[in-house]
């Protein structure tokens, strides 16, 4: 990212192989941002916290979250994260093999900024993830304030 701040990529995300496939992708788009990986909900949400930790780094976030986490649903993340108030600006980007049209909905409706479906098959997922990785390559990210 051409961004001066730090911006660490918090990744939700439980199935190691598409944990490995979503960071080697990002790393081929040429990001070299620390990626802090979580396989569960409540470790992620023990890290977050009330986003003072962040702040206190002096940088930004971004949040890769996927919605089939082995102990608790995505949603309630994303519910947590946009009601924490240093939480709430950080971009979060749902990415899941869920494409039921009212969790797509419900998830724009409770503040996530993009939804990706994961594809099944690994050639469309590897490419889907690469084309994710020069989007993020380009994304401004506010800094955590307050």
């Amino acid at each position: 990212m051409s961004d001066p701040r730090p911006v660490t990529i918090i990744m939700i995300e439980d199935d190691f192989g598409h944990a490995l496939l979503i960071e080697k992708s990002i790393r081929r788009a040429g990001i070299a941002n620390n990626i802090a990986h979580f396989d569960n909900g409540g470790a992620a949400l023990e890290y977050l916290g009330d986003g003072s930790a962040l702040r206190d780094q002096g940088g930004a976030a971004l949040i890769l979250l996927d919605l089939n986490l082995s102990d608790m649903n995505g949603v309630e993340i994303l519910k947590r994260i946009r009601e924490t108030p240093l939480l709430s600006p950080v971009p979060v980007i749902i990415l899941t093999t869920t494409d039921d049209a009212q969790e797509v909905e419900r998830c724009y409706d409770l503040g996530c900024n993009v939804y990706i479906t994961k594809p099944m098959n690994y050639d469309s997922f590897s490419e889907a993830i690469r084309q994710l990785g020069l989007f993020i390559s380009v994304m401004q990210i506010p800094e955590i304030q307050g």
